[in-house]
């Protein structure tokens, strides 16, 4: 029988219930990257999370960071491993879909890492992505907000993402709405995006209403706080004072859950096991959004692919109206 890790709720009062995991198969250290916001909630949310994970295993060092706006930077806690030692790292990507900040971003620092210690090897494990426990997670939430005053079948599901120019990141945001609704018995989800790319909120809630409903429930889907969450609360708040008859809640972001616990550390070990797989057919990199059609670009993702898939040391993005003209003419 496996060992397993158990939190103790007198560390960790905001957890419900004492949570086990798996054990880890390696006391390799994580960098666990999120992607930064100036929010300070949000940056604290994030934070918390982190320490709550370190929490269920103090075997290896758990080292939150940020990709950007804010720090400590992913350069600064590299720099913190190798001070103590260590010559292998985890890298997790504390993100929901695999986009620009996952397939580039992230990569391109790590890569940064490498170059100033080549002595350090980095293991590049995946995001979050779609995952039962996320389902689950969700689920139960709405569960939470069932009443004999409004059934189901008068409600109308609002699944809110943060909006990406990656098609493959919007896709995965309209497949796990449909996965979510599927069977639930609410009328219908509609799909919508904070921002990018559309539609944008407010023709969510446009849209939800064409169904009459008594009820439009609000799901943001984001990990943490921040100011595009406050936005979509905001908006929810001036859609009930526009709309009185039709009731709205606003669920709040997936913040510190156990099953997001158990879906990083299922990250984690798949990482430790060289067992991560990445969806390169659908890689925009791949569809030629850098630049010659051809698919052909020259940035190693060894570290997290299992089979070689270079990318073009360019910036696709250094012009964002030329980057967003060409991500949507990809076939």
């Amino acid at each position: 029988m496996p060992t397993v890790n158990t939190l103790n709720l007198t560390d960790l009062e905001y957890l419900s219930q004492p949570l086990i995991l798996p054990s880890l198969p390696l006391q390799r250290p994580l960098l666990m990257i999120g992607h930064g916001t100036k929010d300070q909630e949000g940056q604290q949310s994030f934070l918390d999370f982190a320490a709550a994970y370190q929490a269920l295993d103090t075997s290896r060092p758990v080292m939150p960071c940020f990709l950007e706006l804010t720090g400590p930077t992913i350069q600064e806690k590299v720099d913190q491993c190798v001070e103590q030692g260590y010559t292998e790292l985890s890298a997790l990507p504390i993100l929901l879909f695999a986009a620009r900040h996952n397939k580039f971003d992230v990569t391109n620092e790590l890569d940064k890492a490498r170059l100033r210690h080549p002595q350090v090897k980095f293991h590049y494990g995946r995001h979050f992505g779609i995952t039962p426990g996320i389902v689950e997670l969700w689920r139960s939430r709405l569960a939470e907000l069932d009443n004999s005053q409004i059934s189901r079948s008068d409600t109308v599901l609002l699944f809110v993402g943060r909006g990406s120019s990656d098609p493959d990141a919007n896709g995965d945001v309209c497949k796990i709405a449909r996965i979510l609704w599927e069977g639930s018995g609410y009328a219908t989800v509609e799909t919508c995006f904070i921002g990018i790319t559309h539609p944008r909120l407010e023709e969510g809630f446009r849209r939800a209403r064409l169904y009459q409903p008594k009820q439009i429930i609000v799901l943001p889907y984001f990990l943490f706080t921040g100011l595009l969450v406050k936005k979509i609360f905001d908006t929810t708040a001036q859609q009930q004072q526009q709309y009185p008859d039709i009731s709205m809640t606003c669920l709040p972001e997936m913040g510190l859950h156990p099953q997001l616990l158990s879906v990083l550390r299922e990250r984690e070990i798949e990482t430790q096991l060289g067992q991560v797989q990445m969806n390169c057919e659908m890689c925009k990199f791949r569809l030629a959004a850098v630049g010659n059609g051809n698919g052909d670009h020259h940035h190693d993702h060894g570290h997290h692919h299992n089979h070689d898939h270079s990318h073009a040391a360019i910036d696709p993005y250094a012009d964002p109206a030329q980057y967003h003209q060409k991500i949507w003419q990809v076939p």
